[in-house]
């Protein structure tokens, strides 16, 4: 039974809040790089996403 007990509490470290935390900073960094591509290349990105033959 403490077998049980102890896989069912919630494990919590320092190192993870952190990371947590810098998450959205480097989702930021992602989006500003795609923006600057699609800000060059807006013309080529749409092109090779139009459907064609109905796909």
């Amino acid at each position: 039974m403490e077998r049980i007990h102890r896989q069912t509490e919630p494990i919590r470290s320092r190192t993870v809040d952190e990371t947590v935390a810098a998450e959205p900073l480097a989702n930021d960094s992602l989006l500003d790089e795609i923006d600057a591509l699609l800000d060059e290349n807006a013309q080529e990105f749409v092109h090779n996403y139009v459907q064609k033959g109905g796909q």
